[in-house]
């Protein structure tokens, strides 16, 4: 794929997979794109004509496109950056003294 601009972003639309099921065992949407299209932080992907929710108990598969917006390189940094200060977040767990009421 193209490299990165320092400061703008770039759009590009590929085809992709969405597959999205609704049943009893999951409740997910997943989206595979084509053409080797790998994503970095700060990356947009917005599905066209994405399929909605299928009906209880079924698991739907559909050839869509996506317009994928490539963060510029000085974004992608500061995602990346941000990105990891937010992860530490979640190991800061604090417990407190079991109290009877």
């Amino acid at each position: 794929m193209s490299e990165r601009s320092l400061f703008w972003k770039r759009r590009l639309e590929v085809p992709c997979t969405v597959e999205v099921e609704h049943t009893a065992e999951s409740l997910h949407a997943h989206v595979e794109l084509d053409d080797d299209v790998e994503l970095a932080p700060g990356d947009e992907v917005c599905v066209i004509d994405a399929p909605e929710r299928p009906p209880y108990g079924e698991k739907v598969v559909v050839r869509r496109r996506a317009l994928v917006t490539r963060a510029s390189a000085i974004e992608s940094l500061w995602r990346r950056l941000v990105g990891g200060l937010g992860l530490t977040e979640l190991h800061d767990v604090s417990f407190s003294e079991k109290r009877s009421l």
